[in-house]
């Protein structure tokens, strides 16, 4: 059985940022791939669990994250290949079973997230290359009757003079070395891969259809579920009649589930033509009337309350009284969903030999236990087969392995064996819970004679993200959350008096990490008031945040090259009666740096468009510029559409929007123009998956001020405020 690792606070928090610490190499081959590859080929080279060489040359990568749209798939081998000295063109991947040695190496389970899937694997990777790069050079030396030291490798083949012998015709020599104990990774002068802008390895099946996503699969057959859930959250149920679900053709069987009702048919269309004739009583929740109104004015109570202090330095209320001058401002955020364009989808065949799951899951190693405790077996028993995912963005790690779960139950209320899929339509995962929380920030800042920051109070109100899941006991500690307050804790502008607090309001809305989890808030509320204090002090934004920088090379590196791009203090063409604007913000996230500057267009009614948003991303060494570059762009448009519409509201305890017509997303015509910087860096490898949303909504805030005058506190905007 895989006992995940629990691991401290302050090694959650490294290794969710940095992963610095020491490298676990899974080294051993799990039983599942030894036996895949006996049944392929008995001369395949499995010189540990990340690779596999055939005899054809095909060079397998095993990847243990999964691939959800970041690229991971392409990074991973490429790391690999680098110190394998491969032929690229012979390069493939496949996800890896669920198995210790594809544990991550600081969380020790399964796991994607945090955007660390480069940075936990980098050497790992690497090494695993190298090692068998080392097993292949010597089975030739070995050959030849020479020193391994005499012979090389590069483009797949070893070579010695005038002999040469390829990875493929070596793989069974190879095999029966024993591995190297260290091996040495090639410097970045020699690099042939990495740093290069190559093509990703499954773009050709994803262009042709052939890419399996979880809801591709179809298993000879099957059925397909949907479940009636609770419309009220805590709600559950009290009653329910099948029969006119029953009714309807198609429909095998009407199951209550712990969550719900499931409605099990031949397919897709019959179950949610029977889940709609289906009657269901539903026992309300005891805050059954939970609002987003009454949240606001009880948040806006909480936030008058001390909160658990997360940083305390100095004395903030004796020199926010002394303070040449101050400011006080209150930002409200809404809950988000995390609306990934693949709804949640599950393929569970439960028998007696076991269970197998085919799914998109960002959480293997949790998925499967959960799954053993709903089904009754050992988690030995149960085998998840990961698929793409048409995004994840945190949703598909979740924390309570809710859509799992629920799947599994739905199987074992069918009780034949027959393999079925619970499905989750649009509707089922706007209104299904696991939400990024709303938040309200109440901060106040002091700046002196010169403008200088020389206090800072800041108390984050809201729901504790780490509450109820793997990771509450190392994230939650005194009562404060750390991803309610990240952001804010280490900020460059902080002066000597500085406190924060993490205000935690109990509520039945469920919560899940959303895609830069705590970033995606708190950089909003920063970076603004980064420009307040400009303006306080007299000074252009750059130049003020320049002076905050000279003890942070990092963000000043990022902020000259953004800077530069943009043309800062040149005048943007204004036309006619629009007004526009130019707005900077530079956030760490991830242990990345990143800075962007917004340009925005605002009309006389207040409607506004971002026109160009020019991005610079520090990110440790490169390893595909191609994939940092999709990424940042990425970041961009998920993060632009709550800054101009997205936001979802309660009423009755009920979730009101339904779909992308009312949960509104960002459109292709709204998509700004962006253009993005690498810095080239000697750094470690950290994270890009999550780094360029959270400067992206203070950066067009910023910019809208300049544009109207008019300080931006809320998102979605309210494009009212700004007219003319």
């Amino acid at each position: 059985m895989d006992q995940p690792i629990n691991p401290s606070r302050r090694s959650f928090l490294k290794g969710s940022a940095v992963l610095a610490g020491g490298l676990i190499i899974g080294f051993h081959i799990p039983e599942k791939t030894r036996a895949a590859d006996a049944a392929g080929s008995e001369q395949t080279f499995a010189p540990n669990a990340f690779l596999r060489i055939a005899p054809d040359d095909r060079i397998t990568v095993i990847v243990k994250h999964a691939e959800m749209g970041q690229g991971v798939a392409t990074s991973l081998p490429m790391l690999v290949a680098e110190d394998l000295e491969a032929d690229w063109q012979k390069i493939g991947f496949e996800f890896s079973p669920v198995d210790p040695a594809y544990n991550h190496t600081v969380f020790g389970i399964m796991l994607t997230g945090g955007s660390t899937s480069i940075a936990n694997s980098y050497e790992q990777m690497r090494k695993a290359g190298a090692t068998a790069r080392v097993m292949l050079t010597e089975a030739a030396a070995d050959t030849w009757g020479v020193d391994a030291s005499e012979c090389s490798a590069r483009e797949g083949r070893v070579h010695h003079g005038d002999n040469s012998l390829s990875f493929g015709e070596l793989a069974d020599k190879a095999a029966q070395l024993p591995p190297p104990a260290e091996v040495a990774l090639k410097p970045k002068a020699e690099w042939r891969i990495l740093g290069k802008p190559l093509t990703r390895l499954d773009t050709p099946a994803k262009t042709n259809g052939s890419s399996t996503f979880g809801a591709d699969i179809y298993l000879e057959g099957m059925l397909t579920a949907v479940v009636a859930r609770p419309p009220l959250f805590g709600g559950r149920v009290k009653s329910f009649d099948p029969a006119g679900a029953q009714r309807v053709e198609g429909v095998v069987k009407v199951a209550e589930v712990p969550n719900g009702v499931a409605v099990i048919a031949k397919d897709f269309w019959a179950a949610q033509k029977g889940r709609k004739a289906l009657q269901v009583e539903w026992q309300a929740g005891p805050e059954s009337d939970i609002s987003s109104s009454g949240l606001e004015k009880l948040f806006r109570e909480k936030a008058q309350e001390s909160g658990n202090l997360a940083k305390k330095a100095g004395d903030v209320e004796q020199a926010l009284k002394t303070a040449a001058k101050s400011v006080e401002a209150e930002y409200l955020v809404p809950y988000l969903a995390h609306a990934p364009m693949e709804p949640l989808n599950c393929v569970v065949k439960l028998d007696e030999q076991g269970c197998e799951i085919w799914t998109g899951t960002q959480s293997q190693t949790l998925d499967r236990k959960a799954a053993a405790e709903v089904a009754g077996l050992a988690p030995e028993q149960v085998q998840i087969h990961t698929q793409m995912l048409g995004g994840g963005f945190g949703r598909r790690a979740s924390k309570t392995n809710d859509f799992v779960r629920e799947a599994v139950a739905v199987a074992k209320a069918l009780g034949d064996g027959t393999p079925v899929k619970t499905f989750w339509d649009r509707t089922d995962d706007i209104r299904g819970g696991y939400y990024r929380p709303m938040y309200l920030h109440k901060v106040h800042i002091g700046v002196d004679d010169k403008g200088q920051p020389s206090a800072w109070h800041h108390r984050v109100v809201g729901q504790q993200l780490m509450k109820g899941g793997p990771f509450e006991d190392a994230m939650i500690q005194d009562g404060v959350d750390a991803t309610s307050v990240e952001g804010i804790t280490d900020l460059p502008y902080a002066p000597a008096n500085f406190q924060v607090e993490d205000q935690p309001v109990e509520l039945p809305v469920t919560t899940l990490w959303w895609r830069s989890v705590g970033h995606s808030h708190t950089a909003f509320v920063t970076e603004t008031m980064a420009d307040e204090m400009a303006a306080l002090a007299g000074k252009d934004p750059a130049d003020y945040r320049r002076d905050a920088f000279q003890d942070h090379p990092r963000h000043l590196g990022v902020m000259q090259q953004v800077l530069k791009d943009a043309g800062w203090g040149k005048p943007l063409e204004q036309k006619g009666g629009v007004r526009r604007g130019r707005g900077l913000a530079v956030h760490k996230s991830f242990e990345s740096y990143c800075a962007e500057v917004a340009e925005v267009s605002v009309q006389a009614d207040g409607s506004f468009r971002v026109d160009q948003v020019y991005c610079a991303i520090d990110c440790g060494k490169i390893v595909n510029p191609d994939t940092i570059r999709a990424q940042m762009e990425s970041a961009i448009a998920y993060g632009l559409a709550p800054v101009l519409k997205s936001r979802l509201t309660l009423q009755n305890g009920r979730v009101q929007e339904s779909n992308f017509h009312d949960y509104e997303v960002l459109r292709m015509q709204e998509m700004p123009a962006v253009a993005v910087s690498i810095i080239d860096s000697d750094e470690k490898a950290t994270g890009v998956g999550e780094p360029g949303l959270p400067p992206l909504a203070p950066a067009v805030c910023n910019a809208l001020y300049a544009a109207t005058g008019k300080r931006v506190r809320t998102l979605p905007v309210d494009s009212g405020r700004l007219a003319s």
